[in-house]
């Protein structure tokens, strides 16, 4: 079985769902792995939104090879393109891993004034999903940020963050949400 797929088993080992690659052909996506696709995976009874996860990201050659995906209350585009982003930045300026947060350069949606990202344990999956048996990658959550949160992040660190977002019960399906730090 090739690493692609053993990645989309591992996701519909998990998920209970098969994901469809997303086509996308903007930018420089030619530095990407041949094998690199976005994946879109519908909502179903468990779970009422929609989920967008990478697929390849990490290559077996990487220090911490990574998956990240993200939700959304909606089948959106937009999210595709962010994690296209996301992974051109992660394979060609620096490796990403537990904790980082990126700078996306616009709002995950038209207007929203969400235009960062954290990468972050899959709480909502747990470890069944962040450790694909016998193999090193990490599938981790990209969970959409403010710049004040990021702020916060930068002087208080990644524990403290990850607490205030969990204290908030932050809607992660907004991106018009208020920050959880002031």
């Amino acid at each position: 079985m090739t690493r692609a797929a053993e990645i989309e088993a591992h996701y519909a080992r998990n998920w209970v769902s098969t994901g469809v690659p997303c086509l996308f052909n903007k930018g420089p996506v030619a530095d990407l792995p041949p094998d690199f696709a976005v994946l879109k995976f519908p909502p179903r009874e468990q779970r009422q939104m929609w989920t967008f996860a990478t697929r390849c990201l990490g290559q077996d050659s990487d220090r911490e090879p990574i998956e990240l995906h993200c939700f959304s209350a909606t089948d959106a585009a937009p999210l595709v393109e962010m994690l296209y982003t996301v992974a051109h930045f992660h394979r060609t300026v620096t490796n990403l891993c537990l904790g980082h947060t990126v700078n996306i350069g616009k709002g995950w949606w038209e207007g929203s004034p969400l235009k960062y990202g954290l990468i972050s344990l899959p709480y909502l999956d747990g470890p069944a999903l962040e450790c694909m048996e016998g193999h090193a990658r990490r599938f981790l959550w990209f969970i959409p940020l403010l710049e004040r949160e990021v702020e916060f992040k930068r002087c208080m660190g990644f524990e403290a963050l990850e607490q205030a977002l969990e204290r908030q019960g932050f809607d992660y399906l907004d991106p018009f949400r208020a920050s959880v730090v002031v």
